[in-house]
Parts: C-alpha cells; structure tokens; sequence
C-alpha cells in the first residue's frame, strides 16, 4: 500500500486545486489539507460582489459540491492552523491533533488583508474583506441611504464601491496615492475609473490617507483625513493589500521576500516544499522580474502546477498573467503586466466603455487590458503569446480586424 503522504497548509482557492489534482493524476496516497477556515476550498472573488450584494449564497463559491470533494477521500482539517515546520523529521505541527508527517508539502495558505495602522482601525464598523464571514459582516452594513466609506482606491475597494453603489448607498473612497489601481495599471485606466466611479455618484478622495477613526457621538464613524478634513459614515471598509502569510515558511528557514520563493516548478529552497497562490513569488518571465501574482487564475493553476511537481511530473509554470474586475456594468480585463517604459497604442475610445490599451515592447503587444472588450482581448492575448510584430497604426484602427494581425 503506498503510504507517501503529501500535505497541503491552506485550504484556499490554490490549496484546493492542489489537492484535486493530486487525486486527479493518479496520486493514491495521503493527502492531508489543513484550513484555518471552517469551509470548504472555496473562490474569494464573488465576495465583493454577488456575495456581498446578496445576489449569490455563500454556498455557490466552493471550488466543489461537497459530495464531489468527500469522493477526493482527503484529511481535512477545518479550523486547524499550522504552527511549526520541522523539516528534518519532515513534521509538521499543528493548533490541534498530532503533528503530521509530509512526504511533500505544499504552501498555499495565502495571505491577509493589510490592517491600517492608525487609531480607532479596530473599532466596531471598520470592517476589511477576506473571508466568507467577513463578507457577510461587510454586507450587513449595506443598506440604502447609509454612508460607506473606502479607504484603499484599489481593485476590491472600487468594486466594494460598485456593489455599495447599486445597493443605494452613499459611498466615499479615499486613496492615499495620486490616482485610482495606481500600482497596477497606467494613467489612461485609473483615469477611466475615476470618471466611472464619479459618474456613477462616488465621491472619490486622492492624494492623502486616513489619520484616525472616531465614534461619533449619534452611533456613527468618524474619520479624520491626512489634510483635515473629517468624514462621518456608518461603516468603513479597509482595502489596502495583501500581506503574504509567510511567517509559518520564514521560521522553518526557507528562503522568503513578500512571500516564499519559488522557482519555475513551484520548488522553495527546500525540495520538498511547494508553495503556490498568493503566498509564493517567483520570477515572471512575462514581468522580467520576481512578483507575487495576486489573482483567482494564478490560484488556480498554480496551485495545478504545485500538485503536478510534488508527484515528480515537468513543470514549467510561467503563465501569461491575467486579471479581471467587474465594477457596475463593466468588466475590465488585463492580460500581461503594463510598464511606464511600453508604448501606449489604443483602439477605440478610451472616452466610451469599450476600448482596449496595448502596450508595445519595440514592435511587440507585450500587454493589453480594456473594458467590456472581451473579444478583441483574446486576440490580444494570442498576440502576446506568440509574441507578434504588429504595425501600431493598424493595430489602433478599429477597421482593421485585430484576426488579420
């Protein structure tokens, strides 16, 4: 009987992937999954939207229905933590139960909302968004005619905002950067979402941070911004990053920066530990640098390719990095990773909600990214992958179709 038993530290998105795959590649073995959560693997996406406007049940996010997961035949450990690695007895110790012996281990327990350090950050009514239960306290704050206010002018905060919006909430966003998803996408898009946001009645704040909450005297919240002003609402959400959950990798000794460091065969320092999903960062050829890919498809297949290396097969997880937000009636997609030194070429008008913004490497599309412009980013997709010469002006004329390219 083979008694090999791998072990998966995370029971997320990338963790559960991770586990389906060893079953679905033949591994017979033990497969412990250990989630410091009480549910099952699960997708974080929907939680600030569908979930949170109560469009969807919680229940519709799982990865799989619970009888397809139960077929897995796997040892999971809800509401269990990792608090130690002894990687020379290969143990691995837990809040609860014996420490369990790994073969393999696989690092995909991801990462933590950033808290705001300032005073009143902990009050009742702050609130951050990660967790199906944080969704669920988020939501019960929204309500027509209330007051939300979103301190972070980044992807989960905007679509927060989107979602709060559509409820009949009136919303503030304060971002202390100069302009909207500043560390993601150029000017050309966070000028777009700033004129969608405004449009749709979001009062939104750029250029300075939140100093300190207070309990207003009716109930509410107060919040004090770095220039003075004072902003009352009845909730707050705090959307400023992910801080990687690598303490558990760093004690053990492996190598760590923003995250565990991998190679391209999702390998730590340690052979036998794989970290894959928002905890890992490795070099991203299409970057040409090393990165944490915070995203629902890098979950997914890394924590596919994580799985396929622990049982020796070939990997090479290099994939083109894509993200999507859907905020009101848009949805925004990147493909690639936008630089200041890329040319900018746009086709259509970046005025309306369908366009798409190339960014080109000498003559080639190394990235593209657009709203409600599905179609002609799957060309752009293939154009970066297969690595084309394109002809800027044709490539910025919406008469030339981009198939001919």
């Amino acid at each position: 009987m083979n008694t090999e038993t791998i072990a998966i530290v995370g029971a997320g998105q990338a963790g559960g992937w991770a586990a389906q795959t060893l079953r679905n590649e033949g591994f017979k073995g033990r497969i412990v999954l250990i989630g410091d959560e009480p549910h099952r693997p699960y997708e974080r996406p929907p939680l600030s939207k569908a979930v949170l406007a109560g469009d969807a049940h919680a229940d519709s996010t799982s990865l799989v229905k619970p009888e397809a997961f139960d077929l897995l035949d796997i040892d999971w450990r809800p509401k269990v933590t990792a608090t130690r690695i002894d990687r020379s007895a290969r143990l691995l110790h837990l809040t609860q139960g014996e420490p369990v012996h790994y073969d393999k281990l696989i690092l995909c327990n991801g990462g933590r909302a950033r808290r705001l350090d300032v005073p009143g950050a902990d009050l009742p009514g702050v609130h951050m968004l990660r967790s199906i239960e944080d969704a669920a306290a988020l939501g019960a704050a929204l309500s027509a005619g209330k007051h939300l206010l979103i301190v972070g002018g980044g992807w989960i905060g905007l679509e927060v905002a989107a979602t709060a919006r559509k409820k009949g909430m009136q919303v503030t966003v304060v971002e202390a950067l100069p302009r909207l998803c500043e560390r993601t996408v150029p000017p050309l898009i966070s000028d777009y979402l700033l004129r969608l946001h405004r449009s749709h009645g979001v009062e939104v704040v750029l250029g300075t941070g939140v100093q300190q909450f207070a309990r207003t005297p009716a109930g509410g919240l107060s919040a004090t911004l770095g220039d003075g002003r004072e902003i009352a609402c009845d909730a707050v959400l705090v959307g400023i990053g992910l801080v990687a959950n690598d303490e558990l990798a760093r004690e053990a000794g492996l190598a760590c920066e923003g995250g565990v460091l991998v190679d391209a065969q999702c390998r730590s320092s340690d052979a036998d530990i794989l970290a894959a999903g928002d905890v890992a960062a490795w070099h991203c050829e299409w970057a040409g640098r090393r990165m944490r890919l915070e995203s629902w498809q890098n979950a997914q297949e890394q924590g596919i390719a994580a799985a396929r290396a622990a049982l020796g097969n070939e990997v090479n997880h290099q994939p083109l990095p894509w993200f999507w937000s859907d905020q009101y009636d848009v949805n925004l997609q990147i493909f690639g990773m936008p630089a200041p030194s890329h040319r900018v070429v746009v086709r259509g008008d970046p005025d309306t909600h369908s366009f798409v913004a190339f960014f080109l490497d000498e003559d080639k599309v190394v990235a593209a990214l657009g709203p409600n412009s599905a179609k002609d980013l799957r060309f752009a997709r293939r154009l970066i992958e297969r690595r084309t010469s394109v002809d800027p002006e044709r490539l910025a004329d919406v008469q030339v179709p981009l198939a001919k390219l």
